[in-house]
């Protein structure tokens, strides 16, 4: 059983050398990777000596590496998808995490045929290289009936996605934010779902009940802002404790960049503030029992 959840965060690949020296430096213990649709022309082989270098031996480590496309409706995608999956091991990261793709337009049903093809595939490539694929739940603006490019965003799509490809290597990136804006309960979910999670993102929201009797879900108010841990409606003491009790073997990374109030001159005031919470939520450091020493 692993003896304490690291808490790390997540550096756009294209802002790496930047911001990954703060990071460390703040205090993080992890770090995710993350591209979102395009590499924007970065060499992921280069990056990856870019970030041992940075890295040294500060005992930091790289998670994940995330790129987040649709890669059931487009070739590049795939074959970057792939890529990424053959690279990981240069980042050190044993989880590529991404979206499940979608047929832009169509039902979650009308894409499973093709996920079964695409992901039949990547798993079998992941397992080859002992990577998982992590599908973030992130519904990126679609439904069940009109997806975009995520049709993993719900449970009952999960169902779907896991019986089609029943691969060990295939699991969830899974965050609060993404139910809570579909007003599921994220804490009964996780309880439900927690041996399907290989990744977690530090992102929380705040459903805001009264827009939603005043103003309903279809848009004309954003009723579920999402927030940094810590600001919003989760109580992550409970998901520590659901994932300590299944033996959850992975981390939880800040998804910053999104709180309505702590981005812009505020991003780092609400990462330090997440990272001291979630700190504290999973009962702070591992500390051994004293009577439990040899010596």
């Amino acid at each position: 059983m692993k003896q304490q959840i690291d808490i790390g965060t997540c550096i756009p690949g294209g802002q790496v050398e930047q911001w990954l020296p703060a990071m460390v430096q703040a205090g993080f213990e992890c770090v995710s990777i993350n591209f979102h649709m395009s590499l924007g022309g970065v060499d992921l082989r280069e990056l990856a000596s870019k970030i041992k270098e940075i890295l040294g031996d500060s005992g930091v480590y790289v998670t994940s590496l995330g790129y987040y496309c649709n890669a059931l409706q487009y070739e590049d995608h795939r074959e970057t998808l792939a890529h990424c999956i053959d690279v990981a091991h240069l980042f050190g990261a044993s989880t590529v995490c991404t979206f499940a793709g979608g047929l832009e337009g169509e039902s979650v049903e009308a894409a499973i045929p093709k996920f079964s093809e695409v992901f039949g595939e990547l798993t079998r490539r992941a397992e080859d290289r002992g990577v998982k694929i992590a599908i973030e739940n992130c519904p990126m603006g679609g439904t069940w009936q009109h997806a975009t490019c995520n049709i993993g965003f719900n449970p009952r799509a999960w169902e779907l996605m896991f019986n089609a490809v029943p691969s060990k290597a295939l699991g969830l990136e899974w965050e609060p934010a993404h139910q809570l804006i579909q007003l599921i309960d994220p804490i009964a979910q996780l309880r439900q779902w927690v041996n399907k999670v290989v990744h977690l993102h530090g992102k929380d929201a705040s459903v805001d009940w009264d827009a939603v009797r005043r103003l309903g879900v279809y848009g004309a108010h954003d009723f579920a802002p999402e927030r940094t841990p810590g600001f919003g409606d989760t109580n992550w003491r409970d998901i520590f404790s659901i994932l300590y009790g299944a033996g959850y073997e992975g981390d939880i990374c800040v998804e910053g960049y999104h709180d309505p109030v702590y981005s812009g001159e505020r991003e780092m005031t609400g990462q330090l503030h997440a990272l001291r919470y979630l700190k504290w939520c999973r009962g702070g450091d591992f500390v051994p029992n004293p009577w439990d020493s040899k010596s």
